[in-house]
């Protein structure tokens, strides 16, 4: 629900994947962001009002969400989406930081646009590990996007593990991604994905910053 620039990005973006998509939007002018190339199902009306979601095949859906620029109506479109029509994989934008906490307890998943985007600001703004690229709901797990610290290079990956009391969950390197193993090194230009507790955030910064101590 919504062709905006988010709705019609996601709608081309899944059908880049072989999605069969349905959009919905009040505005049939909407559509036209969609470009010509389009082969979804366009349904003019409102995202909330059950005739319209069946006139876009919601019975035949596996997920919905709900993108317009309205609070209300994605949570109302989302709301009845699940519970008139069962569908599982509901997601719905949310401008209001505040009540995407209220809607993701009711087991609605929300994405809070105002908050995330603040976030990303944020971590490209302040020094590396001054805050993580994500950290689970009870704030004591963070995962950090690291570049290969100079002082490690040509150094194990389970080295570094070990003396920082963190996994490496994956590393990017030359646009691929790559699970370390046991024998892996780490190279000039990699990209560390790392989860670290929160608690131990500091000492894992201290040793990539001094390098590793030989046994």
């Amino acid at each position: 629900m919504g062709c905006g620039r988010v709705g019609s990005t996601l709608a081309r973006s899944l059908e880049d994947r072989n999605h069969t998509v349905s959009i919905i939007d009040s505005n049939p002018d909407a559509f036209r962001r969609l470009g010509p190339s389009f082969n979804g199902i366009k349904v003019t009306g409102y995202g909330f009002d059950q005739k319209v979601l069946s006139d876009a095949g919601i019975e035949r859906a596996d997920a919905f969400a709900a993108v317009s620029s309205g609070d209300n109506s994605n949570i109302i479109a989302a709301r009845v989406a699940r519970e008139t029509f069962g569908i599982e994989q509901v997601v719905a934008r949310i401008y209001d930081p505040g009540r995407a906490e209220v809607y993701q307890r009711l087991g609605i998943t929300t994405v809070a646009t105002v908050k995330w985007t603040a976030d990303q600001i944020l971590r490209r703004l302040l020094p590396a590990g001054a805050e993580p690229d994500f950290r689970d709901p009870s704030g004591t797990i963070r995962l950090d996007q690291i570049p290969a610290p100079e002082p490690w290079i040509g150094h194990r990956t389970v080295q570094f593990q070990e003396q920082s009391r963190c996994r490496i969950a994956w590393i990017d390197r030359l646009g691929e991604g790559m699970l370390p193993q046991r024998d892996s090194v780490i190279q000039e230009g990699d990209l560390l994905h790392v989860v670290m507790r929160e608690e131990n955030a500091t000492l894992a910064y201290q040793v990539l910053e001094r390098g590793p101590e030989e046994d």
